[in-house]
């Protein structure tokens, strides 16, 4: 919406940042199987431009494991609104901790890294 358009007219990088975000946030929480909280967050790159009313689909990938984090790439791409031509425009890396009922970091199960697998 144009509420997250940069001065040029282009879409805002923040708001392809938190798009991100999101979507990572959400892979974290279903392979962690509970709350996920992001940490960090790297390697942010924009090498297309979005126009304001194009579709932005995030993909995501669980990129490392530790024993209470999970490092998540993700990717964000851009269909045109009329049209079927796509182009790259956002990447960017998050980190996330996984955290237990007191809040407190919890070890990545096995079973968890195992489903992502799947």
């Amino acid at each position: 919406m144009p509420s997250d358009t940069n001065p040029y007219g282009g879409v805002f990088g923040g708001w392809l940042m938190s798009q991100m975000a999101l979507g990572a946030g959400a892979l974290a929480s279903r392979v962690g199987k509970g709350k996920a909280v992001v940490v960090s967050a790297s390697d942010f790159a924009f090498p297309g431009a979005m126009a304001v009313g194009d579709e932005l689909s995030v993909f995501c990938e669980v990129a490392a494991t530790g024993t209470t984090s999970l490092t998540v790439a993700a990717e964000g791409i851009a269909r045109e609104r009329n049209g079927e031509a796509t182009t790259k425009v956002c990447s960017g890396t998050f980190k996330f901790v996984l955290l237990g009922d007191d809040d407190r970091p919890r070890v990545v199960s096995e079973a968890a890294l195992s489903a992502n697998d799947e």
